[in-house]
């Protein structure tokens, strides 16, 4: 069975509908982001670096990193908006939250104390209220909340 290793709660603020995580030793990376974004996808991305795409226009989102040592059981799918699973490879074993309108923020999520391949699944609620949000007043805090799960990738 599974066991969480780590859990880690950061903010992610959301711009033109998009924030991104992304390898934090990034120098090297074929495609930085927000390069060759994705907005059609929910979770998308490339060497490094996942690209998720929000209900919301401008608004902080909350995130909920969660580190496990094998696959965790998958969640509810009628608690979650959208749900994607991908592979992503971290040199560093740190990840960095990236905004559109303000860049690299300064958390960082930690994988672990090196590099590795991991699995990782995004899930998000709160889409729709978002969506509202942007249509209303434009901004807000943890009305979109989402979970990210990374663990080892396969061998």
């Amino acid at each position: 069975m599974a066991e969480l290793v780590r859990q880690q709660h950061v903010d992610a603020y959301v711009g033109f509908h998009a924030f991104g995580l992304q390898e934090s030793d990034d120098a090297d990376l074929p495609v930085p982001f927000p390069d060759d974004f994705d907005f059609g996808a929910f979770l998308g991305t490339h060497p490094g670096r996942l690209d998720i795409t929000s209900g919301g226009h401008t608004h902080t989102a909350t995130v909920t990193v969660e580190v496990w040592d094998a696959a965790p059981a998958r969640q509810d799918p009628a608690d979650w908006d959208a749900q994607a699973e991908a592979d992503f490879t971290s040199s560093s074993g740190e990840v960095a939250v990236w905004s559109m309108h303000t860049g690299r923020a300064d958390d960082v999520i930690m994988l672990s104390d090196s590099g590795g391949s991991w699995r990782v699944r995004v899930h998000c609620a709160g889409r729709a209220a978002a969506a509202a949000l942007a249509e209303g007043e434009g901004t807000g805090h943890g009305v979109e909340r989402y979970l990210v799960q990374f663990w080892p990738a396969p061998s």
